[in-house]
């Protein structure tokens, strides 16, 4: 199966027997912040607090009988895998979810919750996933790849369309990259809807695999992933999203730890909603754009909420502002 304009339009079906579809909204004091017309697309909104469960519903409800009967597995670093975990209870299939060490215990927390068993392995979410591959042989459960699936990505395009039934023509949309789902997904619905948009993926400087490999013309991986962004790290690019990502993205940029604090605090003070380090992501690079957004339409994806409390309340307290409205990180290295 092939991701297709198509596909995410069929996806709606399966999507919206369970979600509705999440507020974009504007902020004036986010707008002030930006220097243009900001919308906020607020995936955080949804039941799981990210957009990855709009890609879990549409994958499990697709599932064949002998793959129900399996059971499936997959790894994660929290967000997709609460997509899977609710949406395998809501389905009736059984779930397990590998995690690496040092995982955001909250996330763990939620997901065993929803019903999944939590199998924790490996020093970051590649190692968990490497893990997750040879249990798959061994006990022939249905393996889910984080982005390598057309059917994921179909579901987390109706986000896509949701943002342009709002605003037809967007100047810019400006979205968290890690596995490159979200990424690939808008960009299949804005080539074929409203190929005049830019789309710019943002990754974290301390995870930048996607931005070396968009440079390179081809894959390449990191030996860390090292970031207060949990969703964004991944130190190897999915052959699947990297290869719709490379042909169609219109920028790649990459935003550090202290831009990323920064992003979560003016999330927050602007908007009043709390997003984790891949949600505010978006944000983070907008911002670094700078002068160059004045006058245009720019949307923003709140891809996710789910941030630790203890990172949060340690952003908030050591948040300072002075004359270039700057951000004090201390000690944030101890919380990636």
């Amino acid at each position: 199966m092939e991701v297709s304009v198509q596909g995410i339009l069929e996806a709606r079906h399966s999507v919206y027997r369970y979600l509705r579809s999440t507020a974009m909204l504007r902020y004036p004091l986010l707008d002030r912040l930006l220097g243009c017309q900001a919308y906020v697309k607020h995936e955080n909104h949804n039941p799981t607090g990210s957009f990855k469960i709009r890609g879990g519903i549409h994958l499990i409800s697709h599932l064949s009988d002998e793959e129900r009967r399996r059971g499936v597995i997959t790894a994660t670093r929290g967000n997709h895998g609460q997509s899977i975990a609710l949406a395998s209870k809501l389905k009736g299939v059984r779930c397990t979810i590998a995690v690496p060490h040092g995982n955001n215990p909250e996330k763990n927390e939620a997901m065993e919750a929803l019903g999944a068993q939590l199998l924790i392995h490996g020093r970051d979410f590649d190692e968990a996933r490497e893990r997750v591959e040879e249990i798959q042989k061994k006990e022939g459960l249905r393996y889910i790849h984080a982005a390598n699936e057309p059917m994921l990505i179909h579901g987390v395009g109706t986000y896509a369309l949701e943002i342009l039934e709002e605003v037809p023509r967007p100047d810019y949309i400006f979205a968290p990259l890690g596995g490159g789902s979200g990424v690939s997904a808008v960009l299949t619905v804005v080539r074929a809807l409203a190929p005049g948009v830019k789309v710019v993926g943002v990754q974290a400087e301390q995870a930048p695999s996607v931005f070396l490999s968009w440079k390179k013309g081809k894959i390449q991986t990191t030996d860390s992933c090292d970031t207060i962004a949990d969703g964004l790290a991944t130190r190897i690019p999915f052959e699947l999203t990297f290869s719709i990502i490379r042909s169609l993205v219109d920028e790649i940029i990459t935003v550090s730890e202290q831009e990323l604090a920064a992003a979560i605090y003016e999330i927050y003070r602007t908007t009043h909603n709390i997003a984790e380090g891949a949600g505010a992501a978006a944000l983070a690079g907008a911002r670094k754009f700078g002068a160059k957004l004045a006058g245009k339409t720019v949307v923003v994806i709140l891809s996710g909420s789910n941030i630790e409390t203890t990172l949060f309340r340690q952003i908030l307290e050591n948040y300072s502002v002075d004359e270039q409205t700057s951000v004090e990180t201390a000690n944030l290295d101890q919380q990636s």
